[in-house]
């Protein structure tokens, strides 16, 4: 059975140990505004995870264009999608730093740049650089955001705001996989991409509509409450030692700190009234200290935030549970993304285009995905449903399903089995959800981008590796089993987590009697 953060009881600096309830529900929390944020999460994921679900369209171009080898075509796909997570971590500096909405639209502008970049490539080491590289930190940049607003935003139906907005990867597969074999077909695959990155400047739009939480709305979210004066003292000393131990700053130097900066920048202020009857020049300079003095104490105060985490004592890698998180990631995502990539080679394979013209099986999966997210979404918020306990059974039937897929031969038979990929796919819905359970909302920017780097080193291996299986057997039979094989070693560390769950207190326990 899963137990959240506050039933294991480990602490970031949040608190975790003293039980939460909400307090004067701000309109935006669960409501509101809120629901905008889903909105925009929920085209971010069709322009960004939508369009690289649709790749295996521009594969078969770039294949017969190049002439180039399937596993070397491949990376080109692979280093889109994995780059797009393995940045997650260096992005959530960013997010410290400038906030989602700046750090998005940023993203969104670049995402487009590489995308029409790559439709001048002359060779498949361009599209490294352009489509790859580029489009690629765009789009880790426009995601992240999207998917920590919905966070932040929502505090009682987050598994539902989550499962919402992340089915637009499967409307995304679908439109843009039936938008790409259109555009490919009319214009060509070069004038497809640019038309793509023209459509994929609405990202700005989409981080413009992500309107940050005010410090006091976040505050209000969670108020700690304690039943005696022995857990009052706890949670007290508890969190000193949390804050002495919480990086690169503690708490009372952070003020002085924050008290200097402002007494320079009440200083600058007072000499720029005061120097009104200088030159323009002087005011003018007087202007750019300032503007750099304030730019220094954000960009310091988000670097602390984003050090603290990963390399502070209370780093993120303490937590033995998120650890074993990691380690699964690192296995699941090359699952799902291999079929994408290479189910349009497949079916051509078994002779199956006519039937697969008529109806795709990467719709299938897109289809029943958008479904799945949704279904288990809204299981999941049951107060007497598990989260954990829906996130392992949906990993199971993955695994079967990756297992099984090379034994179908019919179009009937892949058709089913593509469904239940898509239906079981659905978990990725439920794990930012998993993920603040683990770490707390206030480390969900940092945590999530750790897992999702995780996933993208998945992606960006899974495919290519796919491709150089098939170019030494001709069969890409032995790319499923491997995969599974391998995603079944990172299921394996998911039901250990129990273990190290329940250990993982008494430990703590341990330690707090010595001291």
């Amino acid at each position: 059975m899963y137990a959240s953060r506050e039933d294991i009881g480990y602490d970031f600096g949040d608190d975790s140990k003293v039980g939460s309830k909400p307090i004067k529900p701000n309109p935006n929390i669960d409501g509101g505004w809120a629901w905008m944020i889903v909105l925009s999460s929920f085209l971010v994921h069709i322009l960004i995870m939508g369009s690289q679900m649709a790749l295996g369209i521009l594969n078969m171009e770039w294949l017969e264009e190049f002439n180039q080898s399937r596993g070397l075509t491949a990376w080109v796909s692979s280093l889109s999608m994995g780059i797009t997570l393995i940045v997650g971590p260096f992005i959530g500096l960013f997010i410290s730093m400038c906030g989602c909405r700046k750090t998005a639209i940023i993203g969104g502008i670049l995402n487009a740049l590489g995308w029409i970049l790559s439709a001048y490539a002359s060779n498949v080491h361009y599209l490294f650089l352009t489509f790859g590289v580029t489009a690629g930190v765009g789009s880790g940049m426009v995601y992240l955001p999207a998917v920590v607003m919905v966070g932040q935003y929502f505090q009682k139906r987050r598994a539902l705001a989550q499962g919402l907005s992340t089915t637009g990867t499967g409307f995304g597969a679908f439109l843009m996989t039936a938008l790409l074999k259109y555009l490919c077909t009319e214009f060509g695959w070069r004038n497809a991409m640019f038309i793509q990155g023209a459509i994929s400047l609405n990202l700005c739009v989409c981080g413009a509509l992500m309107r940050p939480l005010s410090p006091k709305d976040v505050s209000e979210k969670y108020v700690v409450r304690s039943n005696s004066e022995d857990n009052q003292a706890k949670a007290l000393s508890h969190s000193a030692e949390t804050i002495k131990s919480n990086g690169v700053l503690s708490e009372e130097p952070e003020k002085k700190e924050e008290a200097t900066n402002e007494e320079v920048l009440d200083s600058v202020q007072h000499t720029e009234i005061g120097g009104k009857s200088r030159s323009g020049r002087k005011m003018y300079g007087l202007r750019i200290l300032k503007t750099v003095s304030q730019l220094t104490v954000t960009v310091r105060k988000g670097f602390a935030i984003w050090y603290s985490s990963y390399f502070g004592a209370a780093s993120l890698f303490t937590n033995r549970v998120f650890v074993a998180f990691i380690i699964w990631a690192l296995f699941a995502y090359s699952s799902f993304v291999i079929p994408f990539i290479h189910l349009p080679e497949i079916v051509k394979q078994y002779n199956l285009s006519s039937q697969n013209n008529i109806f795709p099986l990467t719709s299938i999966i897109a289809i029943v995905h958008i479904f799945g997210k949704v279904i288990l979404g809204i299981i999941s918020d049951l107060p007497c449903i598990s989260t954990w306990n829906v996130f392992l059974m949906a990993n199971f039937t993955l695994v079967t399903c990756i297992l099984t897929l090379p034994l179908m031969q019919t179009y009937v038979s892949l058709a089913v089995v593509c469904a239940l990929i898509g239906f079981s796919s659905g978990y990725f819905s439920l794990m930012p959800v998993v993920t603040e359970d683990l770490v707390g909302t206030k480390h969900l920017a940092n945590a999530y981008g750790i897992i999702i780097c995780a996933n993208g080193i998945s992606a960006l291996l899974g495919p290519p590796f796919a491709g150089w299986i098939y170019d030494i057997t001709h069969k890409y039979d032995f790319s499923f089993y491997i995969s599974g094989l391998l995603y079944t070693v990172g299921i394996i560390f998911l039901l250990i987590q129990p273990c190290i769950q329940n250990k993982q207190p008494r430990e703590k326990s341990a330690e707090e009697a010595q001291v």
